[in-house]
């Protein structure tokens, strides 16, 4: 297959394959192994006796091993390469997601868990990036739809290999390090055609956050709202009065949603010269579902409707910030804002549910619904906001 070419400003101008299959396989094969160890983890933790308070301790070294990792990624691409860092990252995530069968105290979970999403952190930063760069100009929110598309897939087999192999024995910890192994196969095929960082980043890691801030606050809403959402909805809606049956079934229509919604987003994101006006418009989206859950959370069917599109317009704002980010951005500044975005995604996959959970505490049930609306009014403040300067300077 012939190299891509590049255009005057450095941006290829072919869908290269070799590259695509690599970074979105290997990452999909990642997607199935935390979907499948997050469920996997906690059900064992359950059954040992740690109280909920040390589970979700444990949990969040998951956030605070992405918000360290983040910043050195890029680092270690340019001394290393791109494939063998991700190579590496798979072998230490296949070991350590391993070594929670064999860790017989729990102390000995914390570092397994920093060092299982350091280096699922590294992969998902490094495949972004390997996707943004190998992604056509006017292509880029198709391929990112596919990539959110497959992840999302990944993310969802997860659980279902779950409830199939149960939490006895080493088998679902085989099952979860092959995975990931697998991972490996994609990305050496196409070693020779991953992106070459010859150059470091012309800026310091934080200010990455605020060049792009349309995309770097999107992916920190959608990580808050994602977080949170999933984690708290399911006692939102029993306190309200579903079952947990029907309130499971709520969150597999918010996934459908993710699912159907991500490749036609990102091909119509393509035809625009400027993806914040869409961004906004989902944001706007979310903030109006969020303040019509309160009154629709009594009909099941009405907040099916209402959770399968904003559960769309909710991963829109990765898929598409993504897709504005790489449209902004080349080479090494690229790779380093991609490490920006994740790095604001894990930030806000820490604050969501604990902002969600005090808004619970303090205004009640329907606190959940408000904070949601919360995360989103504060994007739509911020789209407002940058219009508003931009035509003053203008």
């Amino acid at each position: 297959m012939s190299s891509p070419k590049n255009d005057l400003n450095g941006h290829v101008e072919e869908i290269h394959w070799p590259s695509l299959i690599a970074a979105i396989s290997a990452i999909s094969a990642v997607g199935i192994a935390i979907g499948l160890g997050l469920p996997l983890l906690s059900i064992i933790l359950e059954k040992r006796g740690i109280s909920s308070t040390l589970i979700g301790l444990n949990s969040a070294m998951a956030g605070v091993a992405a918000m360290i990792a983040a910043p050195i990624t890029t680092r270690l691409a340019h001394d290393f390469g791109v494939a063998r860092t991700m190579l590496w990252a798979v072998v230490i995530s296949a070991v350590s997601g391993l070594g929670f069968y064999y860790a017989d105290a729990f102390w000995m979970w914390f570092p397994l868990r920093f060092a299982f999403h350091g280096a699922t952190t590294t992969l998902f930063i490094l495949s972004e990036f390997w996707i943004n760069a190998a992604a056509p100009p006017r292509r880029r929110g198709l391929v990112l739809g596919i990539y959110a598309t497959v992840l999302a897939v990944g993310f969802a087999m997860g659980p279902l290999l779950f409830s199939a192999i149960g939490s006895e024995g080493i088998a679902p910890f085989l099952v979860g390090a092959g995975a990931i192994l697998l991972a490996a196969l994609p990305i050496y095929i196409a070693r020779h055609e991953n992106p070459v960082l010859d150059e470091k980043p012309e800026r310091h890691f934080l200010r990455y956050i605020f060049l792009v801030p349309t995309a770097t606050a999107a992916v920190f809403v959608f990580g808050a709202v994602e977080a949170g959402g999933l984690s708290l909805f399911p006692i939102y809606a029993v306190r309200t009065g579903f079952s947990e049956a029907q309130a499971a079934l709520l969150l597999t229509v918010m996934g459908v949603g993710n699912m159907v919604f991500q490749i036609p987003l990102g091909m119509y994101s393509d035809r625009l010269r400027d993806r914040r006006p869409l961004l906004a418009l989902m944001a706007v989206t979310g903030l109006v579902g969020s303040l019509l859950l309160p009154f629709l959370i009594e009909n099941w069917v009405l907040t099916a409707v209402v959770l399968l599109f904003w559960g769309g317009c909710v991963s829109g704002l990765y898929t598409v910030g993504l897709a504005h980010l790489g449209s902004r951005l080349t080479g090494a500044d690229l790779a380093a804002a991609n490490a920006a975005f994740v790095f604001c995604y894990a930030v806000g996959t820490v604050a969501g549910p604990q902002a969600i959970g005090a808004a619970i505490d303090i205004t009640g049930n329907h606190g959940f619904a408000w904070a949601l609306a919360a995360f989103f009014g504060l994007y739509v403040a911020l789209s407002l906001g940058r219009l508003l300067f931009r035509s003053k300077r203008t």
